[in-house]
């Protein structure tokens, strides 16, 4: 993990992402339905919903479509019943790939899923194949030019709120945490008036795997078909898009 930053890759595929905002509420809807399913739908006791729900009204969702989202995960709308599945398996080149999915049809997941591997040299394979080469973290950037603050002083106020590393590059402040330690060290930065750029519990990569041109258009081809499948709600990957 330390030497590679995180945030570039985010910052790489972000204008495609944005391109693709039509579909975020939808997906931004399930992942509150699975917090609220999880840990109920009571946001002073369930941090996973609090953070889902900051994310969605940053996205400028409607309170109504978050609101009705906890109904349906809590009893009080009828709606669909979600599953969450992982599925794992290697892209183009041998890139290690996990895409998480909320779905109320496991086949037609999974065939679409398999579809966006098979179409572009990957490959789907058991549960387990992939995920060992991840650990679950938490992680917030913090962008250097929008938050003005000392290196020192945000290294030691993020250490002392139980930060377990922080990278440094010219754009950006990266902090990794332990999943039971992220909204500790986010309340802290908050706290201090600082506001992530990005933060959330990921899985990050123990190693990167670079590809060459003609595999990273596959590559790209395979993480679109994935991104825009309507039961995909993250990918981790260990493919080095700098």
């Amino acid at each position: 993990m330390a030497g590679h930053s995180k945030w570039k890759n985010i910052q790489h595929r972000k204008n495609a992402q944005d391109a693709k905002r039509g579909k975020i509420f939808m997906k931004l809807a399930k992942d509150i339905y699975l917090a609220a399913k999880n840990g109920g739908g009571d946001v002073s006791t369930n941090a996973a919903l609090r953070s889902v729900i900051e994310k969605a009204k940053a996205a400028n969702m409607p309170n109504e479509n978050i609101e009705r989202a906890i109904k349906k995960a809590t009893g009080g709308l009828e709606g669909g019943n979600y599953e969450e599945i992982i599925y794992e398996g290697y892209g183009p080149g041998g890139v290690a790939v996990m895409v998480s999915c909320l779905t109320n049809n496991k086949n037609r997941t999974a065939s679409n899923v398999r579809l966006a591997f098979s179409k572009n040299g990957g490959n789907l394979g058991e549960s387990g194949c992939v995920s060992y080469m991840f650990d679950r973290k938490g992680y917030l950037a913090i962008d250097r030019e929008e938050v003005q603050i000392d290196e020192d002083d945000l290294m030691l106020l993020a250490i002392e709120a139980g930060a377990e590393e922080i990278e440094t590059s010219e754009e950006a402040y990266e902090i990794f945490t332990d999943p039971d330690s992220f909204e500790q060290v986010k309340e802290a930065l908050e706290t201090n008036g600082i506001t992530p750029a990005d933060a959330e519990i990921t899985m990050i990569p123990q190693t990167y795997t670079q590809l060459s041109d003609d595999l990273k258009a596959k590559m790209e081809k395979m993480l679109d078909m994935l991104e825009e499948d309507d039961d995909v709600q993250d990918i981790y990957h260990n493919w080095d898009e700098e």
